[in-house]
């Protein structure tokens, strides 16, 4: 196995702050460029909601936070800033963590980025410094740096967090794991015009930092009409790349294939791939064997899908292809040697009863209970810690929102499922707030489609969320 170097420990050291009293932050900072502002530097500032005090207010709680922000060009502050943030209304115990963005333009030049940071409900507070480098974006062909998307919607709600008509809420963390197969990453193209060309290509690579040596099978590149910015927004695929430090490189190209400039994102990477499973090197245990009826072994494979990872779903797929029942249930005992070594018939057994529960729970005349999203959500996740079930709504189509305390790292996470046939139970999931599933920011306009107008661009009722009944959204609070 290769070595794990947490470049994002590294990267959070200078860019975070050291927790004192209670009060716990991250900070990131990113360069752009808008014709109207100029240069300008934006800052990032991630708040652990745990580590906050709340307060009662009408319809929840909330927190609030002070911001002093100096930038300083060598001993002469040139711009400050101080105000009081308040947090998203929540209405939970276990607080969600929020976020906040500020611009500052700023001439090329070095800078050093002070940023003080005080609980006003608890006066507890926190205190951080940064160097800056200001470089020109303005003159020459360039790309911006790499912003990196916790999630994104188009929205035309104009915000701190809005860029080229999409919201983004940063990620500030360059740590993947096996479960992250996408990384979603924004950035801008500048002064392409200046190339003389009607087209410019740009070029994605992905860098393995320790030997620097190119994943060739991740390279792509595509072409763009020349204009003076180009916003770009793109899903990079990262399934094949394997546990280690990489980067990823952009590069802008002439028509000439000439590389113009380049922006680079350097992130770390844990995904054990999975071999191609071998039923030769298995030997069936009894115990296994008497657990799996014959007739059930395709069903208890395909049953460990909502678990797997991507590497591990390809060889469950290939193996149910293969329609042999001894390779499906050697695969089945492999699966759980490798996924709990010491305890592995136990947690199949305790896995095998789960199944069951969801396939009597929400199993349909067309899908298998864990084949359902409330089956698979449930089969990764476990119990939700709150279930709310919204069967008869005057305004929207049935649904369950389900409430985690914790997933992972993560506190006060959300599902949201529906059910716009009205048929067979078979709930669908809307959107989640969970990173890596479904993301939905038009969900609250879909719910609400059962009678409400969807109309078209002349139609003001289209995006209208106020509909008589409605109660989703207080139910569902989100970022």
């Amino acid at each position: 196995m290769r070595k794990l170097f947490f470049l994002s420990l590294l990267i959070l050291s200078f860019g975070s702050f050291s927790q004192k009293n209670k009060l716990k932050a991250y900070l990131d900072t990113k360069q752009f460029y808008a014709s109207e502002l100029g240069n300008y530097l934006e800052i990032y500032l991630q708040f652990v909601g745990s580590s906050v005090k709340f307060e009662a207010v009408e319809n929840g709680i909330q927190a609030k936070i002070a911001l002093n922000i100096s930038i300083q060009e060598k001993e002469n502050s040139i711009r400050k800033d101080s105000y009081v943030l308040t947090s998203p209304l929540a209405i939970d115990s276990v607080q969600d963590d929020f976020y906040e963005v500020k611009r500052f333009a700023l001439p090329p030049g070095s800078y050093k980025l002070k940023i003080e940071i005080i609980d006003v409900l608890n006066d507890s507070r926190i205190s951080a410094e940064k160097e800056i480098t200001i470089v020109d974006f303005a003159s020459k062909p360039t790309i911006s740096e790499i912003e990196i998307a916790e999630y994104a919607f188009k929205s035309d709600v104009a915000s701190s967090f809005q860029k080229a008509g999409i919201h983004i809420v940063p990620l500030i963390s360059n740590f993947f794991s096996t479960e992250i197969t996408r990384i979603p990453l924004y950035f801008e193209v500048y002064n392409s015009q200046f190339t003389n060309d009607s087209l410019v290509g740009i070029l994605c690579k992905i860098i393995d930092t320790e030997n620097e040596k190119e994943l060739e099978d991740l390279t792509f590149l595509w072409r763009v009409a020349s204009e003076p910015i180009i916003p770009v927004f793109k899903m990079i695929d990262i399934e094949k790349v394997p546990t280690g430090s990489f980067r990823i490189e952009l590069g802008l190209i002439n028509r000439k294939m000439e590389l113009l400039t380049t922006s680079t994102y350097s992130f770390e990477r844990s995904n054990e791939i999975e071999e191609e499973f071998n039923p030769d090197k298995m030997v069936l245990d009894p115990s296994f064997q008497a657990s799996i009826t014959e007739d059930s072994v395709f069903f208890f494979l395909a049953s460990l899908i909502p678990i797997a990872r991507p590497a591990e779903i390809k060889n469950i797929i290939s193996t149910l292809k293969s329609k042999n029942i001894e390779k499906s249930r050697k695969h089945i005992q492999a699966f759980w040697r490798e996924s709990a070594p010491t305890n592995s018939y136990e947690a199949w057994i305790k896995y095998k009863i789960q199944v069951v529960f969801v396939e009597v729970l929400y199993g349909n005349n067309f899908q298998d209970g864990f084949e359902t999203d409330r089956g698979r959500v449930y089969l990764k996740y476990g119990a939700p810690s709150t279930h709310v079930v919204k069967e008869n709504s005057p305004s929207e189509y049935p649904y369950e929102i389900w409430t985690y305390n914790k997933i992972g790292k993560y506190s006060n996470k959300r599902f949201i499922f529906y059910n716009p046939d009205l048929t067979n139970g078979a709930y669908r999931l809307l959107h989640s707030d969970v990173l890596g599933e479904l993301k939905n920011a038009a969900w609250s306009q879909i719910l609400s489609q059962r009678n409400t107008n969807n109309g078209d661009i002349d139609d003001p009722n289209k995006f209208n969320q106020k509909s008589w009944g409605a109660n989703s959204g207080d139910l569902f609070r989100q970022y």
